[in-house]
């Protein structure tokens, strides 16, 4: 099987060297970055490192190779898709993984079926550097079987969640929201912990309640109790923020979550679960959605 890749970066050089070792051994790819005399250097020590060819356009990757992969920046997926038309053969598989959004992936994947080549939405949710080409892969999209059937003996970690481009990704930047935003919340956590010099105790506190429980069990718990209590802790969190504020240290993330539970309370769920706690985070989540 031969791979191309438009754009040689991190994402490409890290999928590339762990697919060498599976025994692939047939690389091409171009990278814009190979028409600047100060970083084509590099970028030609890195290729050569793992076997890759360097082309001198997009058009001769995908000449060369079955599964054509897009590693681009996100805010040129859609102008690379477009590039590739009059180049993709039909039932080709061209295989988007930049980090772009659902619609974005909707309108790229028209681009290349236009062309009755194959397109996969593919959302990597691990880190490149330690798994390589193990890296877990959400994808959809019309050539997510393809892309699966034609890498199975190569050790690729690939999960199809539908046929339709955009919920990979889409899958993706919603596991950020979480992933991202716990490392704003924690950053604030350490900061007063530190100020106030408790750190080993509030991280024994937290941790003896976070590990009690699946993050599952967890989630339910602090979502469907937070509906019922949801007035009583967004005042509790202003005193939180007065602390952080004495303290000199940015509160943005507790009050973002003040203001998150001011909006929980406006739902009134004491009244509208007769005092009880709504069963599971569902019920929380339809509620609020249904206005």
């Amino acid at each position: 099987m031969k791979i191309g890749f438009i754009g040689y970066g991190e994402a490409a050089y890290e999928l590339s060297t762990g697919l060498k070792t599976e025994g692939l051994d047939h690389f091409y790819a171009y990278d814009v970055l190979l028409q600047n005399e100060n970083l084509a250097g590099a970028l030609k020590e890195k290729a050569a490192r793992t076997g890759v060819e360097l082309t001198n356009s997009i058009s001769e990757v995908i000449e060369k190779a079955d599964i054509v992969i897009a590693a681009v920046p996100a805010n040129k997926t859609l102008e690379v898709a477009q590039s590739v038309l009059g180049s993709l053969k039909e039932k080709q598989v061209y295989v988007d993984v930049s980090a772009s959004t659902p619609d974005i992936k909707k309108q790229a994947a028209n681009e290349i079926e236009k062309e009755k080549a194959l397109f996969v939405d593919a959302a990597m949710l691990g880190s490149l550097p330690v798994n390589k080409h193990k890296v877990p892969i959400t994808a959809s999209g019309s050539g997510t079987d393809r892309f699966i059937e034609l890498t199975k003996e190569y050790g690729m970690n690939i999960t199809k969640i539908s046929d339709q481009p955009g919920d990979a990704s889409a899958l993706k930047l919603i596991r950020s929201i979480y992933m991202k935003g716990i490392v704003g919340l924690l950053i604030e956590f350490l900061e007063i912990s530190k100020k106030y010099k408790v750190e080993d105790q509030a991280i024994a506190s937290l941790s003896e309640t976070m590990d009690s429980k699946s993050f599952e069990e967890t989630m339910n718990r602090l979502v469907t109790g937070s509906a019922l209590h949801a007035k009583r802790r967004a005042v509790e969190l202003l005193g939180s923020i007065e602390m952080l504020d004495a303290a000199h240290i940015d509160a943005g993330m507790s009050r973002a979550a003040q203001q998150k539970l001011e909006r929980l309370a406006d739902f009134h769920f004491a009244e509208r679960f007769d005092g009880e706690k709504p069963a599971s985070w569902e019920e929380v989540i339809d509620v609020m959605q249904q206005g």
